[in-house]
C-alpha cells in the first residue's frame, strides 16, 4: 500500500494519465520522486525530452506545483506562479 507521501502520480491533483506518462518517460513514477526534483525540475526535464514541443505553464509546470501543494493549479497565488516561470526562466 501506498505511503501518504509516495502516492501514485494519478492519485495527486492535476495529474491525469497523459502528464503522468510524460513524468514517467523522465524518470518520475510516484509522488516522492516529483518532491526530489521539484515542480520546476519536473517541467525542465520533459522540455529537455521534447525539445521541439511547446509545454504550455499552467499544463506542466502549476500543474506539478499544484500536485505537490494539494491545490489546484489555477489555486496557485500569481506571485508563487511569477516565481516558477522566473525560476524556469
Amino acid at each position: 500500500m501506498a505511503t501518504p507521501r509516495n502516492r501514485k502520480l494519478t492519485d495527486l491533483r492535476n495529474i491525469g494519465n497523459k502528464i503522468a506518462a510524460r513524468l514517467n518517460e523522465v524518470g518520475i513514477s510516484c509522488e516522492d520522486e516529483l518532491r526530489q526534483v521539484g515542480a520546476v525540475g519536473a517541467h525542465r526535464m520533459i522540455k529537455e525530452k521534447h525539445p521541439n514541443e511547446t509545454f504550455p505553464v499552467c499544463y506542466y509546470l502549476y500543474s506539478f506545483e499544484g500536485a505537490l501543494s494539494d491545490k489546484h493549479w489555477d489555486e496557485l497565488s500569481e506571485r508563487r506562479k511569477q516565481q516558477l516561470r522566473a525560476q524556469v526562466g
